[in-house]
């Protein structure tokens, strides 16, 4: 039976706890508030579509989810898919592949798949996260070095062909402003822990900038003007060859948004002792994904990073996820016309931050020695993400650890020894 958290957390709620839910969300709000800008330019869609994703993807997921503590949002998983899938189809196949992901994963949750999804092999998911990881950090060389170049290839090995070759016409203003945003990133911390460097950074940059460089390329020169006007919620045009031609980034969003949810909730569940209902959490990214659609924004999912940090600052209920989407709600309408001074290398090294920070560049030595098989896995679903595309990684890896599995069970009938891997 499909039974929300909220209604579970809502019994006996205090005052005291609403209090810290209030808190952690407001702080989770503003963490969200520069990632989500950043994650929908780093895809190919205005800056508004990226803030409006966190409002109503968090609300939802919130509101209808079946975790405790799980914040959605736009994340880094999907600039590549969403990216993909604007140059082939534009914004409409978007819209339409998103809604589809949405009903999809409610179909999922219906039909109580959550605990098949939590089965996918870290390999395989360590593999993939770390080539997106890769992938984007390839996207932002550009703005990162402030190169002049009219047009960025997009295979792999041609556009860092393509970076090489234009690094004689890096900007110095912006390389500095690049290598100000870094030092933030990676220091700030030790500073606090509450306030995020990656708004920090941003902040500093466009200070800096206002003040001594002025040409240097902004969010504003490269997208007009930014509006805090919300959305009209409107059906994606609909049709059947549309529906058609999107339904494997449909199925692949689906697919992603599920593994990487449940991940999150894992996390989350281990830190604060809770248990997610991972059936009503698919359902609750379904509600999602298919209101995002509705809206013109980007897909979503639960956000590990975000979801951590809401922990740590003292949320427990989904009211915190809720009280974020009000706060980036709040800001979006005062605020957001101010997006349009920050420089485009401020919001390529925050991405490059969130690059090394969802790489598991950990695993792979820890596979390497635990097991050779594994860090194979790990490093064939890599190197597909990175080279090919997320689609061919998944299901490769799957097929490989799926061979695995039934080789070793036909092994096990026929009476073979066990060898190691």
């Amino acid at each position: 039976m499909y039974r929300p958290k909220i209604i579970h957390a809502l019994r006996g709620y205090s005052a005291a706890q609403f209090s810290r839910d209030a808190a952690a969300g407001v702080i989770v709000g503003i963490i969200a508030l520069p990632l989500s800008i950043a994650l929908a330019i780093s895809s190919g869609v205005s800056p508004e579509a990226g803030l409006i994703t966190a409002i109503v993807a968090g609300f939802c997921i919130s509101a209808f989810g079946g975790s405790h503590v799980q914040i959605g949002g736009p994340t880094g998983a999907f600039v590549v898919i969403v990216y993909g899938i604007i140059v082939q189809h534009g914004l409409s196949g978007l819209l339409t592949a998103t809604l589809m992901a949405g009903c999809i994963m409610i179909l999922m949750g219906l039909f109580r798949m959550g605990a098949l999804v939590r089965h996918v092999p870290y390999a395989v998911t360590a593999g993939f996260t770390s080539g997106i990881a890769v992938t984007i950090f390839s996207t932002q060389v550009k703005d990162l070095f402030g190169l002049e170049m009219a047009h960025v290839p997009s295979a792999f090995f041609e556009k860092w062909g393509a970076y090489f070759g234009a690094l004689s016409t890096a900007a110095a203003p912006v390389l500095l402003l690049s290598a100000v945003s870094l030092a933030i990133l990676i220091f700030w911390p030790k500073v606090s822990r509450r306030i995020p460097g990656s708004l920090v950074a941003i902040l500093a940059a466009t200070g800096l900038a206002l003040a001594f460089f002025p040409d240097v390329p902004t969010i504003g020169a490269a997208y007009g003007e930014i509006s805090s006007a919300l959305p009209q919620a409107a059906l994606p045009a609909l049709s059947p060859e549309l529906c058609l031609l999107v339904l494997p980034s449909a199925v692949t969003i689906a697919l992603l948004a599920s593994i990487e949810s449940l991940l999150s909730a894992v996390v989350a569940d281990k830190m604060t002792d809770t248990q997610t209902d991972p059936n009503a959490e698919l359902i609750g990214q379904g509600i999602a994904n298919i209101a995002v659609s509705l809206v013109g924004g980007l897909p979503a999912t639960g956000a590990i990073a975000r979801t951590a940090a809401n922990v740590k600052n003292g949320g427990r209920t989904p009211i915190a996820g809720i009280v974020h989407a009000a706060t980036l709600l709040i800001i979006f309408l005062v605020c957001m016309p101010l997006a349009a001074y920050v420089p485009l290398c401020a919001l390529a090294a925050v991405l490059a931050g969130v690059s090394y920070q969802m790489g598991e560049w950990s695993a792979f030595p820890e596979l390497w020695r635990k097991s050779k098989f594994e860090f194979t896995l790990m490093l064939t679903t890599f190197l597909l993400t990175v080279c090919i595309d997320l689609v061919a990684a998944i299901c490769v890896g799957m097929a490989l650890y799926l061979g695995k599995i039934l080789a070793g069970k036909f092994a096990a009938n026929c009476g073979f020894a066990r060898t190691s891997d």
